[in-house]
């Protein structure tokens, strides 16, 4: 069920006798909304362990870190989503909040997190295949390439797979259940990678220098505070408990996952994986062994993946769209990036896409782990932006408790986005996203600064 064929004019909320199809559409809307950071555990932990240099002793220390500011930046959208019941994420918080030049640099950020996720949620899946079918480990980059064309050309058929992308979400979620308990009940196997802790560094400077790698997982925390927007046929009040169930939802889940794989693979002793595997497939052959449920296991994680690169592939033009305005209201990008097909879908802007995820699979090499490195600090810097915003707005209305803990938030998150930085290469990562906030805002500039800039972000998703 597409969410769009359900749309109603807002202020015309579905009736009494519409509870069942409001379930419905509940579910359709928050499994589809969460499966990017659902997926972002086929990769993240991994990276965690690499950080640590293989150390299992301190994973599951780090992860819970990294989950517990997953919860500190969801509570914050949590707030958004009280304020911003149409849809509005950092963009209209940071427009609001500091003025519209503001706006620019959350909307840089959020071109640049799509373009990433794209590169590695398909490079991921990439590796889940490999992983089941070893032989296709010389063609990494060409079957990354091959699934890149695959989902971009799905994506020309426009929005109508919100309900398949729940239910990919479900079966990854379902699966994962059963490999757990059989792992932690009756394992199939016990790896051998180490579990102590090197006694030549600190293990609480490993942690902290870690940590920041793997927030990767936070990633798409962002998407119920604008997708709400979508939800024309809700009332304000039902916008708001969808946007929070959802939020309430991807904590518990991905949440939940990532501390339980992660306790799984330290029981289990799954370490470091070879070249033509992952962490997470290694987990889940010790759990359960060479069988059906391995394969159902990397077969439903690749396929997950693939939704949350086909839910970015939709999510980005259609931002690229909004932005490029319309024949009555011209925008700060060239019209040719807003012309659509009868699908509703920005072609032109689809290609955009493609083609840049495509550089940085190249670039890789088909390999999700070297750009992992680049993920969590152009999201930071629009996560950073929205909590500035939300606690400029609570020390305005008088509520320091509220400016108290969104400014200690903020300064969690600028402390993960500096780390990160310090390694180099993800400066790169900043450079894009200050490029192109730089480019929209001089453009912006040029085209006598139209009004409404804030909520481009929910007009991308109204529009879809």
């Amino acid at each position: 069920m597409s969410l769009r064929g359900q749309v109603r004019p807002a202020g015309a909320p579905l009736g009494a006798s519409c509870g069942p199809r409001r379930s419905v559409l509940f579910f359709a809307f928050a499994f589809a909304v969460i499966a990017d950071p659902v997926s972002s555990v086929a990769y993240a932990i991994e990276a965690a362990l690499r950080a640590l240099d293989g150390d299992l002793a301190l994973l599951l220390p780090t992860m819970s870190l990294v989950v517990g500011l997953v919860v500190v930046v969801t509570a914050n959208y949590w707030q958004l989503v009280r304020r911003f019941p149409k849809g509005g994420g950092a963009a209209a918080a940071a427009g609001r909040a500091f003025g519209p030049r503001w706006t620019f640099l959350p909307i840089g950020a959020l071109v640049v997190d799509f373009v990433l996720t794209i590169g590695i949620s398909i490079s991921a899946a990439s590796s889940a295949v490999i992983a089941l079918v070893p032989e296709l480990a010389g063609a990494r980059v060409p079957l990354a390439l091959g699934l890149l064309v695959l989902v971009a050309g799905l994506t020309w058929f426009g929005h109508g797979g919100r309900l398949l992308f729940a239910v990919m979400t479900v079966l990854f979620v379902v699966v994962s259940v059963v490999v757990l308990v059989l792992g932690f009940v009756s394992p199939h196997q016990t790896g051998h990678a180490a579990t102590s802790t090197d006694p030549g560094r600190s293990a609480v400077l490993a942690v902290v220098l870690a940590f920041p790698v793997a927030m990767a997982l936070a990633t798409g925390v962002e998407a119920p505070s604008t997708a709400i927007a979508q939800l024309g046929q809700l009332d304000d009040n039902h916008r708001r408990r969808f946007g929070r169930g959802t939020l309430a939802l991807l904590v518990v889940i991905v949440g939940g996952l990532t501390i339980a794989l992660t306790a799984l693979a330290v029981r289990l002793h799954v370490g470091i994986p070879d070249a033509d595997s992952t962490q997470i497939a290694d987990i889940a052959h010790a759990a359960a062994g060479p069988g059906w449920l391995y394969g159902a296991f990397q077969l439903t994680s690749s396929l997950l993946l693939l939704a949350a690169a086909s839910s970015s592939f939709q999510a980005g033009p259609g931002l690229l769209k909004a932005l490029a305005g319309t024949a009555g209201a011209p925008g700060v990008l060239p019209p040719v990036l807003g012309r659509t097909n009868k699908h509703h879908t920005p072609y032109w802007s689809v290609v955009a896409y493609l083609a840049a995820a495509a550089v940085i699979i190249v670039a890789a090499a088909g390999q999700e782990q070297k750009l992992v490195l680049f993920y969590a600090v152009a999201v930071f810097v629009s996560f950073l932006v929205g909590l500035l915003a939300m606690t400029s707005f609570a020390r305005t209305e008088k509520k320091p408790a509220l400016a108290w803990v969104n400014a200690l938030a903020a300064a969690a998150v600028a402390f993960t986005l500096a780390v990160n930085l310090l390694r180099g290469w993800p400066l790169l990562s900043l450079a894009a996203t200050l490029l192109i906030a730089g480019g929209l805002y001089a453009r912006w500039v040029r085209a006598g600064r139209p009004t409404g800039i804030e909520d481009v972000e929910s007009k991308s998703e109204s529009l879809a």
